[in-house]
């Protein structure tokens, strides 16, 4: 299907919106899936979703340091032999049950959903 200039503008407003409040979603999921460096919850977020998600170095880290702040996440820091340490974030316990609730209240209980799931197809 082919969108008019119109359509087409209206659509990645949409998608620029849409993504960055997903920003939490990704970097809560990419650290379920293992413990990881910056670099790697950005690589996480761009695999995933096919290259439709990605985020700037800057949000990345004022997001990371918001949900350290509210103990979603932790991290340790590692020695890298060619510059700075390195933080390797993971998942607190809050962070994993917080993710786990919002995942089944948001994603599994509504899109999951039969028919809502006939209007996605």
């Amino acid at each position: 299907m082919s969108l008019s200039d119109y359509e087409t503008t209206l659509l990645e407003g949409w998608e620029d919106t849409y993504k960055k409040s997903q920003l939490t979603l990704w970097v809560l999921l990419a650290l379920k899936d293992g413990h990881k460096y910056m670099a790697e919850i950005k690589e996480f977020m761009h695999e995933k979703t096919n290259g439709t998600m990605q985020a700037d170095d800057k949000s990345m880290y004022r997001a990371l340091r918001r949900f350290e702040e509210a103990d979603l996440i932790a991290f340790s820091e590692r020695e890298n032999p060619t510059g700075p340490k390195q933080k390797i974030f993971r998942l607190t316990k809050t962070g994993r049950s917080v993710l786990s609730e919002f995942v089944s209240r948001n994603i599994v209980d509504v899109l999951f959903d039969p028919d809502i799931k006939k209007l996605l197809l």
